[in-house]
């Protein structure tokens, strides 16, 4: 069985549906319900904050020093935003949407081998004082996971180039250095891009798919090193991923320890966890703009039976699950 019906078979079985309207603009203005609905921790839109704020991809928002950082284009709108701490110069974390609108190839990583740029566009952000971020070359590749002097770290994408390749402007975007974290290659390209590759499979069945994803920063014990300039490399890293249909919302997150290690016989089953279980490990609310009822439901949602349909199906043809 398919993946997605096997899913929403599940998710019938198994979870509590929300029913939702279909005009987008409720979404980004109430969180995906209507305005009788209580939401006491959504986001507020206020003057210094972007309007964005409100979409249910956000989760709340730290304040104090951090700031939300939107890019977008203007054929497409919002390509991500960004929660960028001044103290900590660092990225919390990354949001935005997949849905049918911008899953589509218009542009190939590849082409930016025949541009100016000769290869990939890694680039300062240009919305974020260039001395707090991390120098285009040299940072990441001159720093090495703890005990393997010659394990560097990757430029890793949070918000994943393959999810922006809609537009050559949009995909650009996603290299910005506030968009990084280090991580380190066997990670990068090993479980970290399997969990994209699950995230990807799921929009291009026509599902509208929120995701927010980053490092762990905030805490020391949640801190694996520092680069040689001094720059955060996370302990672990996560996903949120809440998905609609017309069944209504349901979600689920994956977090995993940055390990050097290619987890090539691991299943992403063992990765996943309820967005209460993310909360609790990353002190970030996610999905805080849904109506209150609702969150509380998706957050809820039984993780033994979400691990079950990722070692039963086998839909994807790109290692265990």
């Amino acid at each position: 069985m398919k993946f997605y019906r096997l899913f929403l078979a599940l998710s019938v079985a198994v979870f509590s549906f929300i029913s939702c309207g279909n005009n987008n603009d409720d979404d980004i203005d109430n969180g995906g319900g209507t305005t009788t609905e209580a939401n006491e921790n959504r986001n507020v839109f206020t003057v210094g904050k972007p309007a964005e704020v409100t979409r249910l991809e956000f989760p709340k928002l730290q304040g104090g020093t951090s700031e939300v950082i939107v890019h977008s284009t203007s054929d497409f709108g919002m390509t991500y935003a960004l929660e960028w701490d001044h103290a900590k110069k660092s990225q919390r974390w990354s949001c935005y949407e997949v849905t049918s609108a911008n899953n589509k190839k218009d542009w190939n990583r590849r082409n930016w081998n025949k541009t100016t740029w000769g290869g990939d566009p890694f680039q300062k952000d240009p919305k974020i004082p260039a001395n707090e971020q991390p120098p285009v070359k040299g940072e990441f590749s001159g720093s090495h996971y703890p005990g393997y002097s010659n394990s560097y770290y990757d430029r890793g994408h949070i918000c994943a180039s393959e999810d922006r390749i809609y537009s050559k402007d949009a995909n650009e975007q996603t290299f910005y250095m506030s968009n990084m974290q280090p991580q380190v290659h066997v990670f990068n390209a090993g479980i970290w891009q399997k969990m994209e590759a699950c995230i990807q499979s799921n929009a291009y069945r026509g599902e509208v798919v929120y995701v927010c994803k980053g490092g762990t920063i905030d805490k020391d014990s949640q801190i694996l090193t520092h680069t040689r300039s001094g720059f955060i490399v996370p302990r672990y890293f996560f996903m949120a991923v809440l998905m609609k249909d017309e069944k209504g919302y349901h979600a689920f997150g994956f977090w995993v320890e940055h390990l050097y290690e290619k987890h090539k016989q691991d299943r992403l089953s063992q990765y996943v966890v309820n967005i209460v279980d993310l909360e609790k490990k990353t002190g970030i609310d996610f999905f805080c703009n849904l109506p209150d009822e609702t969150e509380r439901k998706v957050e809820r949602e039984n993780v033994q039976a979400v691990r079950s349909y990722f070692r039963k199906d086998t839909f994807f043809n790109f290692g265990r699950f």
